[in-house]
Order: structure tokens, then C-alpha cells, then sequence
């Protein structure tokens, strides 16, 4: 009897790796058809199921938090459902991280109380976990964004200890994602000199040339903020007249700040009061 069990067991864990292996697979080849806006929504129900079955597989973790990070960032207009994509990438991602058995034992290793350890702990984090710290940040901060100062206040040590990590270890990741987040970031925290957003997005552009977020966002956020309007429609223009075509890995992103960029034009009115 015992054996049957055991045997049983084998044949149940082997079938549900081979179900993930599946879903994982189906959930790639969708997201390599993301300008489809439905293929996304779909890439992320096959990561669903897998993350049910197994919620501590890195490569479900790390596929899922990215991919539901995109879908709040370009699909939906609802605030609510934004917020609560960007929330569940975080908290994934954030398992992703602490979950991980170097962090682990160098987290067990370290003294202060526990919020004191993680920092410090995230600040010496091996190249291993940038994506996970990436997309734990990156969706906290577009889930905090809307919400008052404060609660990004709160937030700001943890996250700039993740991405001044990142930055040390792999700064042009996602196209240069940690310099565009505190371009974004240095323009949402009250008490700190504007020139700091413009910097960022400076070396955000310059370590990813051809990818139009980096401009889009500078103009949506500095230049916004800074009250510099004419600096705002030149460059928002000059990413519309770009071929998103010519950079086939980024180009459904590409296609997306561009359609981000015809709507702030259409906005500057009321942007620029």
C-alpha cells in the first residue's frame, strides 16, 4: 500500500510538471503576439493556472509578474483593475526574491529587525534575482503612483535600494528600466530636485536609444512637470514619426508608447493649465 502511494504520488507531481511545462510554453508563444492586446490577457490565464499549481516555480513567478505588468501598463483604462494587476506583480515578484534560497541565507545571516535586514540584504543581492527585483519595484511603484504622496514617501527606501542594486549589476536591463523608474520616480516624490527625474531619463535614453518609453515617459513626467511644453510636443512628435517596425523585439512596446504619445498630445491642454 505504501508503495502504491508513493507511486501514485510520482505519477501526480510528474503530471502536474508536465501541465506547467505546458502552460508555461502556451503562455511564451502568446506573448511573442503581444500587439495582439487579447493574446496578453490570454499569456497571463495560462500563467494563472500554472501559479495555482505551483506558486514558488521561479520561472512562473518571474513570467507572470512581467507579463501583468503589461497588461496594467498598456491594456486596461480601468484604475481599479490596474492597480490590482500591478499589486499581484509586486507581491509575486516580491516572493520570487525572499523566496530564493541565497537571499534566504544571507537574510538569516544578517542582524536589525526584519524590515532593516531585507534592505539591507536587497543591497547586496546576486545578479540572479534583477528580474524579480526589477518587476517587484517596477509594480509597486505603478501601483503606488496614484496614491497619495505619502504612501511613496513610505516606500521610497525600498525601492530605490532595489534599483540602485539593479543599476550596479545591470543597468540596461529592460531597456533600461532602472534609470527610467527613477526618471519617473525623482518626478512623484515631493522634496526632490527635479533636475534628478531629468538626469535619469538622460541615461535612461542613452543606454536604450530605439526604445520610445524612455522618451515618452520623460516628456510625460519631466517635461510635464517642469512646464516645458515645447520640449513636451517635440519629442512626443518625433516618437510618433519613428517606424516601430524596425525594432521587432520592442515593437509592440514601441507601438504602445506611441499610441500613449497621441494621447498626451491630445491631453496638453488640459496637462499644461
Amino acid at each position: 500500500m505504501s508503495w502504491q502511494c508513493s507511486s501514485q504520488k510520482i505519477e501526480l507531481d510528474y503530471a502536474q510538471s508536465q501541465n506547467i511545462d505546458f502552460l508555461i510554453a502556451q503562455a511564451k508563444m502568446l506573448w511573442e503576439q503581444r500587439s495582439d492586446s487579447t493574446a496578453v490577457k490570454n499569456a497571463n490565464h495560462f500563467l494563472g493556472l500554472a501559479y495555482n499549481v505551483d506558486q514558488n516555480n521561479p520561472e512562473i513567478l518571474s513570467l507572470y509578474s512581467k507579463y501583468l505588468f503589461f497588461q496594467g501598463m498598456f491594456l486596461e483604462k480601468d484604475n481599479k483593475i490596474k492597480d490590482s494587476l500591478f499589486l499581484k506583480g509586486s507581491e509575486i515578484s516580491k516572493t520570487a526574491v525572499l523566496s530564493n534560497l541565497a537571499f534566504k541565507q544571507k537574510l538569516n545571516n544578517s542582524i536589525g529587525d526584519s524590515s532593516f535586514k531585507i534592505i539591507s540584504t536587497l543591497s547586496e543581492a546576486p545578479k540572479e534575482l534583477v528580474p524579480a527585483m526589477y518587476w517587484w519595484a517596477t509594480n509597486k511603484f505603478w501601483y503606488l503612483n496614484n496614491k497619495a504622496a505619502i504612501e511613496r514617501i513610505n516606500h521610497r527606501e525600498l525601492l530605490e535600494v532595489i534599483m540602485h542594486r539593479i543599476i550596479s549589476l545591470e543597468p540596461e536591463y529592460e531597456q533600461g528600466g532602472a534609470y527610467r523608474f527613477f526618471g519617473v520616480f525623482y518626478s512623484r516624490i515631493p522634496g526632490v530636485e527635479l533636475n534628478q527625474s531629468k538626469v535619469y531619463f538622460e541615461k535612461a535614453i542613452t543606454s536604450a536609444e530605439n526604445y520610445f518609453g524612455n522618451k515618452v515617459q520623460k516628456s510625460e513626467f519631466y517635461y510635464q512637470k517642469a512646464e516645458d511644453r515645447s520640449s513636451f510636443l517635440t519629442q512626443l512628435q518625433s516618437v510618433i514619426n519613428l517606424d516601430a517596425s524596425i525594432y521587432p523585439e520592442i515593437m509592440a512596446e514601441n507601438m504602445f508608447y506611441q499610441k500613449r504619445a497621441k494621447l498626451l498630445l491630445k491631453q496638453q491642454d488640459t496637462l499644461f493649465e
